[in-house]
């Protein structure tokens, strides 16, 4: 799947939006994931008698939508009100409500036998599907609202989002890094605990060189993802490039081995900055030539590192097995 045909993408270009970046570039604006309105005042509103085919049974089709009645003189009313109002915000886009004051338009409410308020009436493809009666606990409104998305479009919703991150890979790749974080930030909005975004978020951070708002990213990750193997290899990498980051300049390096090409320092140093920046087949290359000028070297230090960078590269990357062909020609020469 392309950027381009990727439900959450927006515009082309513009900066990333999100509060944690911070590249260049003008805030875009995010689409909503079909079905998920991102803003709160689309989440919520008043309908009317004329409005309610249009609000409630047309648009109940692309989420479910929370029918709440209500009268102005309902004490237990005015105290579920705000509840679902901020048990509908905080789902996210999962369902809407709308809310009928049934002393001005009773005729809806007449016409589905409501005989008593608060009611609330959940809608789904154009039928009412469930409900409730009376003011609730909030946690049960929140069971109430799960059940309802889980089983009204759950599977569709997962579905889109791994469209979405094929998408965001797909453009990261391919080096436009503006599109791939706009669709990144559209994910988080939409469920702010995904792994693979909020890591694929963090690591174009890393790799635009921002260390700092990298490691501030993933420090504030929400606690749900906090140990994940997304974050992990996110948190891997930062290691890495603190480690790095004392090793020195790499130009510096570089001229100390022009100088003397026996400083196998400065080319062990140098093999650990190529590794960081993702350079393997340099760093690979590095450690092989400290291993032909010196095998003793550290008691076999080259090479014990050079295992660990297979270890991490995995077996079957292309500079692992080229730089084990090479290996094994000097090791067995």
């Amino acid at each position: 799947m392309s950027a381009n045909d990727n439900p959450f993408a927006g515009g082309q270009g513009g900066g990333y939006g999100a509060q944690t970046v911070g590249f260049g570039g003008g805030a875009a604006e995010p689409a909503a994931m079909p079905g998920a309105p991102a803003a709160g005042g689309d989440l919520i509103k008043d309908t009317t008698t004329a409005d309610f085919q249009k609000d409630v049974i047309a648009e109940s089709n692309n989420q479910p939508v929370l029918v709440d009645f209500w009268a102005p003189w309902c004490g237990p009313c005015r105290q579920l009100t705000p509840l679902i109002e901020g048990a509908v915000k905080k789902a996210g886009g999962k369902v809407k409500l709308v809310k009928m004051n049934i002393d001005d338009h009773p005729s809806i409410a007449g016409q589905m036998g409501v005989q008593s308020i608060p009611a609330v009436v959940a809608f789904h493809n154009g039928q009412p599907v469930d409900g409730f009666m009376g003011a609730i606990p909030e946690t049960q409104i929140n069971e109430f609202i799960n059940k309802l998305a889980s089983g009204a479009g759950g599977d569709a919703k997962e579905q889109a989002i791994e469209q979405a991150l094929e998408a965001a890979n797909a453009a990261r790749e391919a080096g436009d890094v503006n599109q791939s974080a706009q669709i990144y930030q559209m994910i988080l909005q939409q469920v702010p605990d995904n792994a693979a975004a909020f890591a694929g978020l963090a690591g174009m951070l890393l790799d635009a060189g921002e260390t700092e708002q990298a490691k501030q990213m993933v420090a504030q990750a929400p606690e749900a993802i906090a140990a994940s193997a997304e974050l992990a290899s996110v948190k891997a990498r930062l290691e890495l490039a603190e480690k790095v980051a004392g090793l020195g300049n790499p130009a510096e390096l570089e001229q100390r081995l022009a100088a003397n090409p026996d400083d196998h320092d400065a080319r062990f140093d140098l093999a650990q900055i190529r590794n960081a920046t993702d350079d393997r087949e340099t760093a690979a290359d590095l450690l092989l030539e400290i291993m032909s000028r010196d095998r003793e070297w550290r008691e076999d230090g080259a090479r014990l590192e050079l295992l660990k960078f297979f270890e991490a590269w995995g077996p079957t990357d292309p500079a692992t097995v080229k730089a084990r062909r090479k290996l094994s020609s000097i090791l067995f020469r």
